[in-house]
């Protein structure tokens, strides 16, 4: 099993191939007569060059992990619709007029073809900034980028129009990727709901509610980011008939026995970090370079591909329900994040301890100690505190949640096996590392719930964010199982 591995200063987590190998090298890269095998495969190939693109969005926009969800969701329902006219019963999810392939043109080399158009089509109108990588990516394959043809005759012709459906179909999603909705200004992904926190930085008068928090900006400044697309819940699911359809009841609020012990929980877990313990909060948290949970989840199915020696079409359909499930689980957490506007345990612990000492991480540097209550923090760097969005449900725990119960329908089993090897403490205070940790994963139903406890070790979550989110999760890959049944033409009773 292919390991991650995190050096002390290298914090990017490295699974199959880096960006240099993905374009460089031939014989990885070019379409081959055995590619249909796992990590020769160009859907797996493709896959590679989606998680280089993230990880590289990640790096020029900032955290966006709504917003990579919904790009990969929609490039590799593109592939799926493209390769679904070689496939003997699956039906498109958005593309039209292109017929079925009769079965003498059903061979592997129309497969990659109509797949590399339609990835390369996608990933250009989503990651545009990265044109460039996937141009040259297509002439590794032998492929020429331009060629525009929309001939449904053809496989070139049927990938450029599966890109082209999905991406006008998906149009006015609420999104907000043109500025286009009613209440923008013109700016891709602009605030149109015109949300406002009740809470400011500085004062907090909801203690239910949540509060933004100042981030150091790295140049002996502060700032305090405003929430994360507000507006996500308005946006389009794929599958699930709405965002609020598996809503959560709500969390526990102020003056409850339930939330006094889960806050105590959070400072509990945080001061009693092991090296192990530290890992896993920095290996879920995926670091500097993140490819956000969707990619993650990616990157965990590309481990199942190679495990399992997936072909084409395997890697194709699991790529596409996997990452529709990651898609509309963030569009369904933040339903629940943005219905409640919960706080975070930043400000719940501040609030319960502000007349207490406690033992605690007091910031990079300065390891465990004993401080105020109000001055309690997340195992986390000053530029990155806390996610910058209230809190219920964790987002980590509903995609995760969502993704491992995905991988367990598809493959038929709960197995999973994979393991992670990196330096504690290395994305969190890199001049105090731990020891080298081993992160095991032997079950997709077990990864998910480390990372959902993760996030209250690290202190982003309360345990209620994590459990409604794991099971929120839950319920969209299962409602999202018979959508993807029905889409690869079997039918669901």
């Amino acid at each position: 099993m292919k390991k991650a591995i995190l050096l002390s200063l290298t914090i990017f987590i490295s699974y199959n191939a880096t960006s240099a190998d993905i374009i460089g090298n031939k014989e990885i890269c070019s379409i081959q007569k055995d590619s249909s095998k796992a990590g020769q495969n160009v859907a797996y190939q493709w896959g590679n060059m989606a998680l280089t693109a993230t990880a590289n969005d990640t790096e020029k926009f900032n955290p966006r992990p709504t917003v990579t969800s919904r790009y990969l969701g929609l490039i590799f329902t593109s592939v799926f619709d493209a390769w679904s006219r070689y496939d003997d019963k699956a039906i498109p999810v958005y593309l039209t007029g292109a017929e079925r392939k009769p079965s003498n043109e059903r061979n592997l080399k129309n497969k990659e073809i109509a797949i590399s158009y339609a990835a390369y089509r996608a990933m250009s109108e989503y990651y545009y900034s990265d044109v460039k990588l996937f141009t040259n990516f297509m002439r590794e394959l032998g492929l020429d980028p331009n060629n525009n043809s929309l001939d449904p005759t053809t496989p070139e012709g049927i990938g450029n129009l599966a890109a082209k459906a999905v991406i006008e179909a998906r149009k006015g999603d609420g999104s907000n990727q043109y500025g286009e909705e009613t209440g923008s200004n013109g700016r891709a992904y602009f605030d149109y709901v015109n949300y406002k926190p009740v809470n400011s930085p500085d004062e907090n008068v909801d203690l239910n509610r949540w509060q933004p928090k100042y981030f150091s900006d790295g140049k002996d400044g502060k700032f305090a980011p405003g929430c994360l697309t507000p507006f996500w819940n308005k946006v389009k699911p794929i599958a699930l008939q709405s965002a609020d359809q598996f809503r959560p009841g709500p969390p526990p609020l102020i003056g409850s026995e339930q939330l006094e012990k889960e806050v105590k929980e959070v400072i509990d877990l945080q001061a009693n970090l092991t090296d192990h313990d530290k890992a896993l909060v920095e290996f879920m948290r995926d670091g500097p370079q993140s490819v956000q949970q969707a990619g993650h989840w990616l990157k965990f199915a590309q481990e199942v591909s190679l495990r399992d020696n997936n072909s084409l079409d395997e890697d194709v359909k699991m790529y596409f329900y996997v990452q529709v499930v990651a898609m509309d689980a963030f569009i369904a957490s933040w339903d629940a994040k943005m219905f409640y506007d919960s706080a975070r345990p930043n400000a719940l612990v501040h609030h319960y301890y502000k007349d207490q000492k406690i033992k605690a991480w007091g910031g990079p540097d300065k390891g465990f100690t004993e401080l105020n209550g109000t001055e309690w923090r997340p195992y986390s760097p000053d530029t990155f505190l806390c996610p910058p969005f209230p809190s219920y449900v964790s987002g980590h725990s509903t995609i995760s949640g969502g993704c491992a119960e995905a991988l367990k329908l598809w493959t038929g089993s709960d197995e999973f096996g994979s393991e992670a090897t990196l330096v504690a403490g290395a994305m969190t205070e890199p001049e105090h590392l731990g020891d080298t940790v081993t992160l095991k994963f032997p079950t997709f139903t077990e990864t998910a719930e480390m990372a959902g406890i993760s996030r209250v070790m690290g202190g982003y979550h309360i345990q209620s964010d994590n459990i409604a989110g794991l099971e929120l999760g839950r319920d969209v890959a299962r409602e999202a199982w018979k959508f993807y049944k029905k889409h690869i033409g079997e039918v669901v009773y």
